[in-house]
Formats: C-alpha cells, structure tokens, sequence
C-alpha cells in the first residue's frame, strides 16, 4: 500500500511523463534529403538566429507534433503547417525559414488552437486568428458564407487553390498550395470571393 506521499509523488511523475510524450519534436537538416548539420526542435523558436540555424533549412523530419514554420523570425512572412513526416526539400522555402512553433500544443499567441479540418480554411484576422470558415469543394461568391472580401489568412491543408477577387472566379486571380498563409499579399487581403481547386 502506497503512502499518500508516494501516491502524490508517483501521479506527478505520471504526468510529467504524459506531457513529454505529448512534445512534439522536428529536426532540420541545412541540405536536401537530410543531410549536413542538423539541429532538433522541441519547443517554439521565435528566431532561428539563437541556434545558428537562420535561413540554412533544406529539409525536415517531423517526428510528433504540428509545426509552422515561416520565414521570417517572430513567425511573420509566408508560413508553412508540417505534420509527422519526412520532408526531403522545402519548395519555396529552401535556406528562407527563420522562426518555428508547435500547433496542437500552444496554438498562436499561446491561444485555443482552431479546428484545422477541411481543404480550406479562411480566418477573418492576421495569423489564423478568429472563427475561420472551412471550405472542401469550390464556391462561386463568398457572400453566401457571409465571408465575402472578409479573409485576412488562410490555410490550404491540401491540394491547390486559386483565389480570386471577384465572384465566380473573375478578376485577379492566386493560385496557392498547400501552406499556412498568416498574412495575404498579392492584393487578397480583404478582397477574396470565390475559389475553386485546380489540382
């Protein structure tokens, strides 16, 4: 039989276990197909600098965890969302990732992080702040959704997207894939109403 003592020691030490199982942890490689120096992360890097590591990424492995990486340090500039997996190259972003940050643990702004389910996801703010609206098949004018000219972010999970200003795909038009996107340039911001998959 356990003392009180003993029993309180050992469901502490059960949930420290627990939360760092729960840790994700990714390591970048400074060359394609993981290879030369290489440094693993386990917490939120808000510049890549303190590590040496600033803008020397080519490939990653994630181990546990969802990771945003971007491309300037404080996690500004355009920004990518990496499961668990093996990322040989980063089209896009080779030698351009400056800060990092865990997902399901802390979510933005130590935050609740949202329900990144769907093929789309669209936020009315700047870094995937506020209540976003998921989308997985085109839609022609955004009004329907009360989210016409509104998103100032973006996710795209999967597949490639093309946005466009205007309803049913007119005016201009971006086409964007699979990517964590925390502030809209190109003339999107406050201006999508409609988008529709291309590949």
């Amino acid at each position: 039989m356990l003392s009180p003592l003993n029993t309180a020691l050992l469901c502490t030490a059960t949930l420290l276990a627990h939360a760092g199982a729960s840790a994700g942890e990714m390591t970048l490689f400074k060359d394609s197909s993981f290879r030369g120096p290489a440094v693993s992360v386990r917490s939120d890097v808000v510049d890549l600098s303190r590590l040496g590591f600033n803008d020397k990424t080519s490939s990653i492995i994630v181990r546990s965890g969802t990771w945003e990486v971007c491309q300037h340090a404080g996690y500004r500039g355009q920004c990518r969302l990496l499961r668990p997996g093996r990322y040989s190259s980063m089209p896009g972003m080779n030698d351009a990732i400056s800060s990092v940050r865990e997902m399901n643990r802390h979510g933005h702004g130590g935050g609740h992080r949202p329900d990144m389910n769907g093929a789309v996801l669209l936020f009315p703010d700047a870094g995937m702040r506020g209540r976003p609206v998921r989308l997985d098949r085109e839609v022609r004018d955004l009004s329907r959704y009360g989210f016409n000219d509104r998103a100032e972010s973006l996710v795209v999970n999967y597949g490639r997207w093309e946005f466009c200003v205007d309803a049913n795909f007119r005016g201009r038009c971006v086409v964007m894939g699979p990517g964590s996107y925390g502030r809209l340039h190109a003339g999107l911001d406050r201006r999508i109403s409609s988008l529709r998959r291309v590949r």
